[in-house]
């Protein structure tokens, strides 16, 4: 049964930084993506970053592009979220999620999801 949980959300100030993780099992992921969405309140899910988990190769929302940074370590299983200048607008529930097909840019494309984590980030 794959597994993926969250941590690492909370509260933070405009300007400061938040580390998420991933923790995943229950399956190789040799071939996946992993990615991070967030849904704001009143808002649809939105695509945030993805990894892929054999070769490392990323790609960003332009949103968060030179803020934020994915990375995996295959080691431990887990997948990282470094969240720098954060900002009002970057509140939302935080999700991992793992893809073996598409671009890996849509949730429909994911088929394991974590249950989220809160950023909350005040002005």
């Amino acid at each position: 049964q794959v597994q993926l949980v969250e941590s690492g959300g909370g509260l933070v100030q405009a300007g400061g930084s938040l580390r998420l993780s991933c923790a995943a099992s229950g399956r190789t992921f040799d071939g996946y993506h992993m990615g991070w969405f967030r849904q704001a309140p009143g808002k649809e899910r939105e695509f945030v970053a993805r990894v892929g988990w054999s070769s490392g190769t990323t790609y960003y929302a332009d949103s968060v592009k030179g803020r934020f940074t994915i990375s995996r370590d295959k080691h431990k299983n887990t997948v990282f979220l470094q969240m720098n200048s954060l900002q009002p607008e970057d509140t939302a529930v935080y999700f991992c999620a793992a893809s073996i097909r598409g671009s890996r840019l849509h949730d429909w494309e994911y088929d394991y999801w974590g249950q989220g984590t809160q950023v909350t980030v005040s002005s």
